[in-house]
Order: structure tokens, then sequence, then C-alpha cells
């Protein structure tokens, strides 16, 4: 009986070797958690008939050190979670691993070509996000390649001060090519629906007493005069008092483009004693880009970046949590699937409910911890080395028996 019990533990403690030896194996591995083999004692009856192997846990509560990459699709989660990805037969695997990109077909992937899971953004129909729309339907993330379309600009926004020390100018009327008969000009870059870029300038023109308030605002486009002047009259704090909504500009037709107005909005602007200041000045159209990057943001947002300048937020990255995450079935590729002991996923966005925050430019790594690996390593070694003096130490008997026999 003494061989046996002493080989069974020779047999258990093998097992723990293997997982002793496979944490140190992967403490460099992005992702991995480490596992504990659990002894458990066998009875047959009431009499003891060795060791086993239990069972074997893993450590998925705890979380490994995070290294900065710095690299803009790289991503670590701070807290409970998975990322979500599809393999090439559709069965999801979940990772801590968060190393993406995006493939030749715009879907973005994983390290290993997987998936990657979320919400697509919700499209219009020339592809460009509908602003407010909320979380797209869940499925396989994927950034349109190829151009954004331009936009034309609807908006001009100016803040500044135009200074209360101006007087009226000595030259009248006003003429753009007379700068003697306007206090200050402002240009504005605006886009037409086609994408090319124009001019607009506005003159602001002091008034003469009695109207010391008020300053008349010219417009012209790419040179030309458009519009009717209008009127920005100032209470005696020096605060705008009308008009009290934004100015529509008529731009006109430009060549083959559709017909371009603006609403340009005053609001903040102020005619205080000093200095005149421009703080705002901007308009919110642009022309058309070229996909030049793709990135992930703190709340899992996946952005577009074009060459236009513009960024589009084209779908948000989602995050599993689990029931019972210690009953997930390790896979390789430090990834994990779902069981019945785990229960189903709990889908959500990072940050929400149980689901950890996204930590941007940086992957998780082991959470192995060497020191306590070496300390397993060296006491399954004397465990090991006294199973094989018990039984040499019954081979011993054994032979005595025989030979007083």
């Amino acid at each position: 009986m003494s061989f046996e019990i002493a080989l069974s533990g020779i047999n258990a403690i093998n097992t723990s070797l293997d997982t002793i030896s496979n944490n140190i194996a992967n403490s460099g591995t992005y992702g991995y958690k480490s596992s504990r083999a659990n002894f458990s004692s066998m009875y047959a009856g009431s009499h003891p008939t060795g060791a086993q192997i239990g069972s074997v846990t893993q450590s998925i509560s705890i979380g490994g050190g995070v290294q900065t990459t710095g690299r803009g699709l790289d991503a670590s989660i701070q807290g409970r979670g998975f990322f979500v990805t599809k393999d090439a037969t559709g069965a999801e695997q979940y990772t801590r691993v968060g190393i993406f990109s995006t493939n030749k077909d715009g879907y973005l992937v994983d390290s290993k070509g997987r998936k990657v899971q979320g919400y697509n953004a919700v499209l219009d129909a020339s592809g460009v996000p509908v602003a407010g729309a909320g979380l797209g339907a869940l499925g396989d993330l994927k950034v349109p390649s190829g151009q954004v379309a331009a936009q034309a600009s609807t908006k001009l926004s100016y803040v500044g001060n135009l200074s209360a020390d101006w007087t009226a100018p000595s030259v009248t009327p006003f003429s753009a090519t007379d700068p003697l008969s306007y206090n200050s000009s402002l240009v504005s870059v605006v886009y037409d629906s086609l994408g090319t870029k124009h001019t607009v300038t506005q003159y602001f023109v002091k008034q003469p007493a009695p109207a010391t308030n008020q300053i008349q605002v010219n417009y012209t486009f790419d040179g030309a005069t458009v519009g009717s002047p209008a009127t920005l009259t100032f209470n005696t704090s020096g605060q705008l008092a009308t008009p009290t909504a934004p100015v529509t500009l008529a731009l006109g037709t430009p060549a083959g483009a559709q017909a371009l107005s603006i609403n340009v909005d005053y609001t903040g602007t102020t005619q205080f004693a000093g200095e005149t200041t421009n703080t705002v000045n901007a308009t919110n159209g642009y022309a058309s880009g070229a996909l030049v990057g793709v990135s992930l943001a703190e709340d899992g947002s996946v952005v577009a970046q074009y060459s236009n300048g513009q960024k589009q937020k084209m779908g948000t990255v989602t995050l599993a949590t689990f029931p019972d995450e210690s009953g997930l079935v390790p896979q390789s590729d430090t990834s994990w699937s779902a069981s019945n002991t785990s229960g189903s996923a709990l889908y959500g966005t990072p940050g929400s409910g149980m689901a950890g925050a996204l930590t941007v430019g940086s992957i998780e790594q082991s959470n192995v911890d060497m020191t306590s690996e070496l300390v397993s390593l060296m006491s399954s070694q004397r465990n090991y080395q006294a199973n094989t003096k018990v039984i040499s130490t019954e081979n011993e008997m054994m032979q005595n028996l025989i030979q007083a026999v």
C-alpha cells in the first residue's frame, strides 16, 4: 500500500509541476493568468490511498502589471471584463490582450486575426456617423476604408472683443478696398459641398454718435460683397444685446457646387476698452479626406482619423463579464471560452456596469508572481524527494524481509 500512496503523491506532484512550469514559461506572456494546482486526499472507505490534484484554479481576478506602449490601438482593462473576439468559425473567444489592428477589409482584429466585437456606429446614407444616434448593433467592428465625403460649412462662430476705444472711420461709405473705411477685419475659411475652400471676410465698422454702442459688420465672399450688413448692439456693460440669434448669410452658389449659406453666431462677443481680440473663429465644414489611422479612446470608442484632420467615432469596443470568471475554460493564445460553470457573457461598454475601464496605449502583462512560483517549485521538489524516499525505504524493507526468509 505504501508504494501506491507514494506513487500517487509523485503523480500529483508531477501535475503540480506542470502547472508551475506553465506559469513560469508564461511569465512574459501578455494577458496570461496564473493557475494553481490544488491537492486533495484519496480514501477507500476509511483507508487512505494517497493524494491527487483535486482541481486547478485560475487567478483571473488578479490583474497583471501594465506596460505602456504608446500605440493607439493597444488597450488594457483596469478591472473586470474581457475583450470579445470571434474566430474564423464564428466561435467567441474572450481575452485580456488588447493588441488590435485593422485588416485589409477594414475589420478591427486582435493579434491572432480574430474579429473584435463591439457596437458599430449608426451611419447615414453617405457613411457618416449620425450624431446622437447612440450605440448601433453588436457585431464585428469595421472602419470603412476610403475617403470621407466633404461637408459644406453651415456655421461660423465668432467670439472676440471689439474695442470700445474705436472711433468711427473718417472715410464713408464702407469699401472693402479702403482700410480707412473700417476699424478691423477678420478672415474665416469655409467649404462648399465639393470641399473647395473659400474665404469669408468680416469688416467691423464703428458707428458714429449717437449710435456709439453699435458696430456694423459687412461681408465679402472670396472678395465679392455678399448679403446685407449686420448690426451688433452692445449694452452699457459691454455685453452683446442684439442680435440674439445667429445672422444668416447667403454666400451664393460656387461653381459646380450647391448653394452655400452659413449662420454667423456672435454669442459671447463683447465691447470693452482696450485691445481688440479674437478668441473664437471657427467653421464646421471640411474638405474630403482619406483614412490615415484608427485609434481607441478611453471609453472604448473606435476613432477613425482622416487626412483632413477630421475624426469620426465608428463604433465602441464591448467588454464581457461573467457570473463566475473562474469557470471559464482556458484556450491557447491567452484566451478563454464560456462554460456552464462560468455562465453566459454579459456585454457592456468599458467603464459601465461591472466592466472595467480602458487604459489606451498600454498592454496588460502576465500576473505570474515569479517569487511565489519559485518557492512552490522548491516545495514540490522537497515533496517529490520525500515520496521517492518512501518508495526507497519500502523497497529496502521488502528486500530485508526476503533475505530474512
